[in-house]
């Protein structure tokens, strides 16, 4: 991807665009595209239990990472092996999501998975680098709201921001909307349950990726390996639909914009022009709703940056970091 066409947008309505401050590659690990996903385990803090994968490094200030609706810890396996360099990562699998078992509440609304992110990184305590993919960057953008002392920095990649549009593209498969029609879907739903894991992760794969030719063939095993090994969790399904259900309701009036204006952190919105899943036009509004937000808009690139462009991802988190070290993160006046 040329440098030349990566541009930063700041949050100031007059500003101009400029080059985006990227880190130097030499200061990230060298990208192994075979990378498999880290080591897991479970890990209770702050009353709250999770399971999380680990990638080892520098801890004086660590990262972790939030995957979005239908992902897990390893959608982050690319950024964090690259960032292992500067911060030891901690890639957690949401309540009822990847290997976690859900909250004893049963509650998959984006509040109670903000709240139990929140109690968790409380009883770490210590402050994080926070980022957030779709879904999980609005959980990490109302965990900063409320607890900015958590968050040293807010990475947000294309996060789930209101998007209203009635655009059936949006789904990997258009059955979905039929299927969670209750007493209606089941016939649906059974359809889309037939369907092999290999071609479900191939389905996930055209509807996030701006460019469906650069998943790794190892990386769509891995999918379909995780869709098995997820159909074998009693409340996988529950915790899907639950959880969609509760994101598109917090999609009415205007609690995340008003959540996106009270965050106070550096924050650094990266965005795909291709994404088909939340508008890229929502990108602006964003980034101007945060008090600190700058916005990476990446050409070509889907909804999962931090998979399909996670070398370019890396340096600008890490350029970010940088800058809010030098405290040079702020425009000038």
């Amino acid at each position: 991807m040329p440098l030349a066409a990566l541009r930063l947008v700041h949050s100031s309505v007059t500003a101009e665009p400029r080059t985006v401050p990227l880190a130097d590659a030499g200061s990230l690990a060298r990208f192994d595209e075979r990378w498999r996903p880290w080591p897991g385990r479970e890990v209770t803090a702050g009353g709250v239990t999770l399971h999380v994968r680990e990638t080892p490094g520098p801890d004086d200030v660590p990262a972790v990472f939030v995957h979005g609706l239908s992902g897990s810890a390893t959608n982050w396996t690319d950024l964090a092996g690259l960032l292992a360099p500067r911060a030891a990562g901690t890639a957690v699998d949401l309540p009822g999501f990847g290997l976690s078992r859900p909250l004893l509440s049963r509650d998959y609304s984006p509040a109670a998975h903000a709240d139990a992110l929140l109690c968790f990184l409380a009883g770490r305590g210590r402050p994080v680098h926070l980022l957030g993919n779709s879904l999980g960057g609005v959980i990490a953008l109302t965990v900063a709201a409320r607890r900015p002392e958590l968050v040293r920095t807010l990475t947000l990649v294309s996060p789930a921001m209101p998007d209203r549009r009635p655009d059936p593209r949006r789904m990997s498969d258009p059955r979905m909307a039929l299927a969670m029609v209750p007493g209606l879907g089941r016939r649906a739903r059974a359809q889309l349950a037939a369907a092999s894991p290999r071609a479900r992760a191939e389905q996930v794969v055209r509807l996030c990726f701006g460019d469906p030719s650069l998943a790794p063939e190892h990386r769509l095993a891995e999918a379909a390996e995780e869709i098995v090994a997820r159909g074998r969790q009693p409340w996988a399904g529950e915790a899907v639909e639950r959880t969609a259900l509760g994101m598109f309701a917090s999609w009415a009036g205007r609690g995340l914009w008003a959540t996106a204006a009270r965050v106070s952190v550096p924050t650094l919105v990266v965005w795909g022009d291709r994404d088909r899943l939340i508008s890229p036009r929502l990108a602006t509004r964003t980034v101007r709703s945060l008090r600190r937000g700058k916005l990476l808009m990446l050409p070509g690139v889907g909804h999962i940056a931090q998979i399909e462009a996670a070398q370019t991802v890396a340096r600008a988190v890490a350029g970010m970091w940088d800058a809010v070290e030098r405290g040079e993160w702020e425009d000038p006046a």
